[in-house]
């Protein structure tokens, strides 16, 4: 049993305490594992009746840790309050947590049980994908308030850590983290993003045999990607666009912002264009900006 710790603690560090919850399944022990390696001290599934005490003993001047996370899974619905009640009473204690949410579809969340065996911890006498939708069910609200959301589907454990590092290596700055990710709409939409274009109104490369090999990283396909003057508007919009939204994520405690770019195949325009935009957004001194192209190397 956790002892009573004394009240109104002032945090010595500014990093957040982070809560790693979401479907099982998705990744939650893959992500806690990525940040131990980063340094973090993980506890795993306490009570939600002594989340409290641990993140406010992580958070005194006599801690030896200042880098802290929980993992809470939906084992922890089993007790008589949920998480959401323990993230409201963390932020008024000033320990507001960020809370990274894993998730995945749920053919692969099925596949995974299948391979290892194992019956979902809600499933009962029924079959897995009921015990994947009462779960969802119960998550819902939690992914909805979540800081980040990973979808974890087709990411392998490499994926995953450069998913997770971009996003928590700033966290001892007040800056917001903006990842500009592009993305082909054959291979599916992402479920993890903020806001999502389509840019397949620019002229495609892939129709130019000379520039169909390279991707728009390389600098034949970029240039020719950003020449068009469709392009260039295109960016100077979207970019004022973000930059006020982000000011209303701001005020409402937002920080971390995920923007999606999409052509088919997510191998030339999304990726010139996601990287433009990632150039320009990186001149703010006030924002940590990271840029992925989740499809470059897929055919």
């Amino acid at each position: 049993m956790i002892a009573e710790a004394p009240r109104n603690i002032e945090p010595v560090t500014e990093i957040p305490p982070v809560i790693i919850t979401g479907m099982s399944g998705a990744g939650l022990s893959s992500a806690a594992r990525v940040l131990e390696d980063m340094g973090w001290y993980v506890s795993q599934n306490l009570p939600p009746q002594l989340v409290v005490q641990f993140f406010e003993f992580c958070a005194a001047d006599t801690s030896p840790v200042d880098k802290v996370a929980l993992v809470s899974d939906v084992r922890s619905l089993d007790f008589s309050f949920g998480l959401d009640v323990v993230i409201s009473q963390l932020d008024t204690e000033g320990l507001k947590p960020l809370v990274l949410f894993m998730d995945a579809r749920d053919d692969v969340l099925i596949k995974r049980f299948d391979n290892l065996r194992r019956t979902h911890p809600l499933q009962g006498s029924g079959t897995l994908l009921v015990g994947i939708e009462r779960e969802r069910a119960l998550v819902a609200n939690l992914k909805e308030s979540a800081d980040v959301v990973i979808d974890t589907s087709d990411l392998s454990i490499h994926d995953l850590r450069r998913a997770i590092e971009p996003n928590f290596e700033y966290l001892a700055s007040n800056k917001q983290h903006v990842t500009v990710q592009s993305f082909g709409f054959k291979h599916g939409t992402p479920r993890d993003t903020d806001i999502m274009v389509d840019v397949r109104f620019l002229p495609n490369p892939f129709w130019i045999p000379e520039l169909r090999p390279f991707r728009g990283v390389d600098k034949p396909v970029s240039d020719y990607v950003l020449s068009a003057a469709a392009a260039q508007e295109f960016l100077d919009n979207f970019y004022k666009m973000l930059m006020d939204m982000r000011e209303g994520f701001k005020h409402e405690g937002k920080k971390f912002i995920t923007v999606s770019i999409g052509c088919t195949g997510g191998h030339h325009r999304s990726v010139a264009i996601a990287e433009e935009l990632a150039r320009r957004l990186a001149v703010n001194d006030d924002l940590d900006v990271t840029v992925s192209h989740r499809d470059i190397n897929r055919h």
